[in-house]
């Protein structure tokens, strides 16, 4: 009975991962092959950095601090929120003969519950070895996903452990969201710099502090597991906090090459990832464990976390404990089979917490028990129950702070002005070099960065086209209306890549290309940032500079993001722009730096013009201007 249970487990958790793969292959649009040949290649050039390059122990302990702080970052973790109290309630207790469930709910931060059931022999006089079950996605509704792993909580506490299971922020109890970019369209997660993994995290390390509160948990005995999501969270805490003596992973980490070469991230939602802005080859995040004792646990025939990337990681993961001279205390286990559970994955994971956190290498047996009905395990068992000050459904809005930018002080704004363009470097664009090449001509057309095709053409009605246009999807239907602002049409027209003769299939879900992206540690919009640079470089070049750049919308803080990385612009003028990244353009973390009004206050003395910035959001780009000495280049119109 407990395994037909978990085999239907399995097939919600690969529900969403068989949508990618189900549907009639899309036809093919003519930027499809580049855009697949860019990725690839930084996808390889990203993965030689495994261990950010170390090959001795000396220099990855040496490295490791900074690791660290780039780890939490990546997570939106850092600078560490404060532990605030966690407020730890049991709501009931089921009696399973010699094991005791308790339910329960804790706040891993004011307002973000986290509900689990914690497993206990009844009968004990001692402290025991501890294990945090990290759950899958498997559908339960108000049951949450605890309930369909309920048999991991019985083994362990029948075997002389205490097991605590708690809920995902989807598909838990009180339900959250993970699925923001993968078919939500909430592109501020990346400019928010925020990921579902960095609560998923959290929660996880709060539920370690709840663990080792407890009067009958050896807090030096604590071992972390899971599959699929719950495989991955369980890399993203072991990795994050070093309490963790012993992690399980199962079916829960790829690489990059599995992810973007093989679109492999298809198959998954955002809990899987986090935002790459150090440009991390992936299996560094496992590396971090070393060497406290590691399986490595998969099934041989799983879509999700393909065997060709399994093998790649062990390899790695090897490497590193070698380092340490502790080459047995990291393994591989691999079951035959799909995405699930089966007794003999069970028993291995089993085995190896009792011989690292219990020193005992005997036989052992699966577990075998009548589950509990879903409702029987709640936390809180009725809707009226639910907190109302519960943040779970809209943790996304607060879970990473926005940067609050404070205004120069007179006489400081150049200080003021670097220090910001030094953070936006550091935090959001961090793959554009500070030399970026001219647009190249090859066969009859202009190529950028990793031969992405743009398209770059003149409609002077001048020898001396006066500006540089750039064009995003939709503007020429509002051609006429910049007709009537610009007067003649005197300019060089850009369309960067994706738009015109580059498009790429989008498709949603999964948003392959967008979400490969980050994690690659860029966006869409920073290589248009890339693409207008390169194409003010190529027209200077020819001595056919243009004297300013123009844009609409998200175009214009294209164009002016550009400026702000290439002083040779002189001019920006921008129409009907937006008020916050949060409506575009999308950049790894901008709004843990600042945000568009800001940004644009950051051009002064340049010129600059904006039509139609009615918002009062754009009176701070005034005042920097006032406080610049420059209040006579800005103009509004």
């Amino acid at each position: 009975m407990a395994r037909n249970r978990v085999s239907l487990v399995a097939i919600v958790l690969l529900v969403f991962a068989m949508n990618a793969w189900s549907a009639d292959p899309p036809k093919l649009l003519p930027g499809d092959a580049a855009i697949e040949r860019y990725l690839q290649q930084e996808t390889r050039r990203i993965s030689q950095r495994f261990l950010d390059g170390a090959t001795t122990r000396t220099e990855w302990e040496a490295r490791k601090p900074r690791l660290r702080r780039e780890y939490f970052d990546m997570l939106g973790l850092w600078p560490l929120p404060e532990k605030t109290p966690l407020h730890a309630t049991t709501t009931g207790t089921v009696d399973r003969g010699d094991v005791v469930i308790e339910k329960l709910h804790f706040q891993s931060r004011p307002g973000l519950y986290v509900t689990g059931n914690l497993y206990r022999p009844k009968k004990n006089n001692g402290k025991l070895p501890a294990i945090l079950y990290l759950c899958g996605h498997s559908g339960r509704g108000r049951d949450g996903n605890k309930t369909a792993f309920q048999d991991h909580g019985m083994w362990f506490a029948s075997n002389g452990y205490i097991c605590l299971l708690i809920d995902t922020l989807q598909l838990g109890e009180i339900a959250g969201k993970h699925h923001g970019t993968y078919n939500l369209g909430r592109w501020w997660w990346q400019a928010r710099g925020y990921t579902p993994a960095g609560v998923e995290c959290w929660n996880g390390v709060r539920a370690l502090d709840y663990l080792v509160s407890r009067p009958d948990v050896d807090a030096d005995r604590l071992g972390v597991t899971g599959i699929s999501g719950g495989g991955a969270a369980t890399m993203w805490i072991s990795a994050a906090d070093e309490r963790v003596k012993v992690a399980v992973p199962v079916s829960g980490m790829s690489d990059l090459e599995s992810y973007v070469s093989h679109k492999v991230i298809n198959g998954h939602c955002d809990c899987m990832f986090m935002v790459n802005t150090y440009q991390w080859e992936w299996t560094t995040i496992a590396a971090l464990i070393a060497p406290r004792p590691l399986l490595f646990a998969n099934s041989d025939n799983d879509r999700i976390f393909p065997m060709d990337g399994n093998r790649r990681i062990i390899a790695q993961l090897r490497q590193a404990y070698k380092m340490y001279d502790k080459p047995e205390l990291v393994d591989d286990y691999v079951s035959k089979g799909g995405h699930d559970y089966r007794p003999d994955l069970r028993i291995a994971v089993f085995k190896w917490f009792n011989k690292h956190l219990k020193h005992d290498s005997g036989a052992v047996k699966d577990a075998d028990f009548k589950p509990l009905e879903g409702k029987e395990l709640r936390a809180f068992p009725e809707d009226k129950d639910i907190p109302k000050d519960a943040l779970n459904g809209k943790i996304d809005e607060t879970f990473v702070p926005r940067a609050v930018v404070k205004l120069p002080k007179k006489g400081e704004f150049a200080e003021w002005k670097n220090g910001l363009l030094k953070e936006l470097r550091e935090k959001s664009f961090r793959a554009l070099p500070k030399e970026i090449p001219p647009l190249q001509e090859k066969a009859g057309r202009f190529v950028s960065e990793g031969e992405m095709e743009v398209d770059l053409t003149s409609i002077a009605v001048s020898p001396e086209p006066k500006g540089l246009l750039v064009v995003e999807k939709g503007l020429l239907e509002k051609m006429k209306t910049l007709k009537m602002v610009f007067g003649e049409e005197n300019q060089w027209m850009l369309f960067p890549r994706g738009v015109k003769g580059g498009e790429w299939t989008r498709k949603s879900p999964p948003n392959y290309v967008e979400r490969s992206h980050a994690l690659l540690g860029r966006t869409v919009d920073e290589g248009r940032v890339w693409d207008i640079i390169a194409a003010i470089k190529h027209l200077q070049k020819e001595k056919k500079a243009p004297r300013r750049v123009i844009g609409v919308g998200t175009a214009g803080i294209l164009a002016a993001y550009a400026a702000l990385f290439e002083p040779s612009i002189k001019e920006i003028v921008i129409v009907d722009p937006p008020i916050s990244h949060r409506d575009g353009p999308i950049f790894l973390n901008v709004l843990r730096v600042l945000d568009i009004p800001d940004a644009l206050g950051l051009l002064a003395p340049r010129p600059l013009t904006l039509i139609n910035a009615k918002d009062k959001a754009f009176d701070r780009t005034a005042e920097i201007y006032r406080l610049a000495g420059a209040a006579d280049k800005l103009q509004r119109k």
